[in-house]
């Protein structure tokens, strides 16, 4: 099941996060989302709090604030959508820099851009402390139904090879004074997108006929990988736990 190479998001390193079994940082992750979630929306100390434990994990992690906010553009349509809703809510209004924003509507829409914010920097930082293989083998660890890790580890292993055919189509049609900016080109683009969407399928029909020339029989094999021991387990329930002790206090607070 090994990818071959590590993925873009992963960074290099030797730090306790990098070293903490994927498959308790997969558990800590999806916990910590969980409780963030769950907390309500009015509390802000609360998601300052949540950004305050990410900020301790990237410390330890050894990643930069600069590496993160560069991979934080997949949020974008997060963004927009909520500075749109405190415009098209109903509800009670108030003026805020010459526009009248619904009170309800600011409120959505810090809910979601704060939820969202911290889940986007959570997986970031989950990417960027352990590679590919490793979190592949973390799905296999927690019991994730054996075809969908399969999908996610042909994904993980052939989506280079596909952006690489993307980058070559995109060269040759730049050698040939190809931009791309009218409508009349649209009809190229189409056609582009078509012969890569060929290209792949018959790529993927030669891979699965060779996997099955060399005993492959429909289901990956399982890796035996060693049990955590009890202080990686520690380790991982910190995050959680903090966040939960959070939330809670959250919660009784007046």
């Amino acid at each position: 099941m090994s990818t071959g190479h590590a993925h873009l998001l992963y960074r290099h390193g030797d730090s306790v996060v990098h070293r903490l079994p994927a498959h308790l940082k997969l558990s800590s992750l999806v916990l910590f989302v969980l409780t963030v979630v769950a907390t309500p929306a009015h509390r802000y100390w609360a998601f300052a709090a949540y950004a305050g434990l990410l900020g301790v994990v990237a410390v330890g992690g050894r990643v930069p604030i600069g590496y993160i906010a560069r991979r934080m553009v997949v949020e974008l349509p997060f963004v927009v959508f909520a500075l749109l809703l405190p415009i098209v809510a109903t509800g009670d209004r108030v003026n805020v820099l010459g526009l009248s924003l619904s009170e309800a509507g600011l409120l959505a829409a810090w809910n979601l851009l704060a939820k969202a914010t911290i889940g986007v920097v959570a997986s970031i930082l989950l990417a960027a402390t352990t590679d590919a293989r490793a979190l592949l083998l973390g799905l296999q660890r927690l019991r994730l139904p054996a075809r969908l890790v399969e999908i996610a580890a042909f994904m993980v292993r052939y989506l280079d090879v596909v952006v690489g055919d993307l980058q070559r189509m995109r060269i040759a049609q730049d050698s040939r004074a190809f931009d791309g900016r009218h409508l009349g080109h649209l009809r190229v683009i189409a056609r582009s997108a078509g012969a890569l969407f060929v290209r792949t399928y018959e790529r993927g029909e030669r891979v699965h006929l060779a996997m099955l020339a060399r005993g492959y029989s429909g289901a990956m094999p399982i890796s035996d990988a060693p049990p955590a021991p009890p202080a990686a387990w520690a380790v991982a329930a910190l995050l959680p736990a903090a966040a939960l002790a959070i939330a809670v206090a959250s919660r009784v607070s007046p």
